[in-house]
């Protein structure tokens, strides 16, 4: 059964979280559209691209149809040198990842392996955050093609969190970043495992429900567009979800042991995060 849709309701960061989070194995296709404009240098090609995922963990990607992508990578990188034209020929049936191949025969070090893996996934992917046009096809069920593998794979989530660290066009994402007024709460048990930087980290510690973004970012003195990233960021990846201020408040102050109607009872937080919210309200 295929899943398909399109990138302007469903970007690729969110995409990646529902196959992550559904442990999805399969081919992922993406047929971007043309964006962009080329007179001020900021033109994107239509392209498609394909991404391979097992049990919800990318495990190869390449702009090719042909099964080729990752042996024209390493031919680039000098890592085919002492390849023999029959041995070439006989990667179409191989039965495991040609990279764990290729190590087998200690043809390739796992440390050249690994960078492989980065520059065929990583580099190659973070490209594709920029296009806000397209289609994608999700098909379940595909045979996961070896001579496209190098052996590892990696989470989606990290993926995306390294994309989204370095991407400098937010256009495709701009409608999607939380609001300057709503806050953070964190959608899991204890401190994340991921790898965050230390933005990441700091803007972390305010995942409590209680101070909205425009005030993260002024404590953090942080550009309140970064703010924004950073915590979209947090949320893409599910370790924190984005909250109205509003409601927030309100279920601070349901939290609170009753005492008596007076103001002066109500939580200094609770005060705090009212206040925030009705500036956010008047901007």
């Amino acid at each position: 059964m295929a899943i398909t849709g399109q990138l302007a309701e469903f970007s690729l960061p969110e995409l990646f979280q529902f196959l992550e989070q559904g442990n999805k194995t399969g081919q992922l296709t993406l047929q971007t559209a043309a964006q962009g404009d080329e007179k001020q240098g900021n033109s994107h090609p239509a392209r498609t691209f394909y991404i391979w995922l097992r049990k919800g963990r990318i495990v190869s990607a390449s702009s090719y149809s042909d099964g080729n992508g990752l042996l024209r990578l390493l031919y680039r990188k000098g890592l085919l040198q002492n390849i023999t034209k029959e041995q070439i020929q006989q990667f179409g049936s191989l039965v495991v990842p040609l990279g764990v191949y290729l190590k087998i025969r200690e043809q390739v070090t796992p440390e050249q392996l690994k960078l492989t893996f980065y520059t065929q996934v990583m580099r190659q992917v973070c490209a594709l955050f920029e296009y806000s046009q397209g289609q994608f096809e999700f098909e379940s069920g595909v045979k996961m093609p070896m001579q496209e593998m190098t052996g590892h794979m990696m989470l989606p989530t990290e993926v995306t969190l390294g994309a989204l660290r370095v991407l400098k066009n937010w256009d495709a994402l701009e409608e999607k970043l939380p609001e300057t007024n709503s806050t953070l709460e964190s959608a899991i048990e204890g401190k994340p495992h991921l790898k965050l930087n230390e933005l990441e980290w700091q803007m972390w510690e305010f995942t409590n429900g209680t101070v909205s973004l425009a005030s993260m970012a002024e404590q953090l003195r942080m550009d309140i567009e970064e703010a924004r990233r950073v915590a979209f960021r947090l949320i893409l990846v599910g370790i924190a979800e984005e909250v109205p201020m509003v409601a927030a408040a309100s279920r601070s102050l349901m939290s609170e042991t009753p005492a008596d109607n007076d103001a002066d009872d109500l939580s200094e937080s609770f005060l705090e995060s009212l206040v925030d919210f009705l500036k956010g309200n008047a901007q």
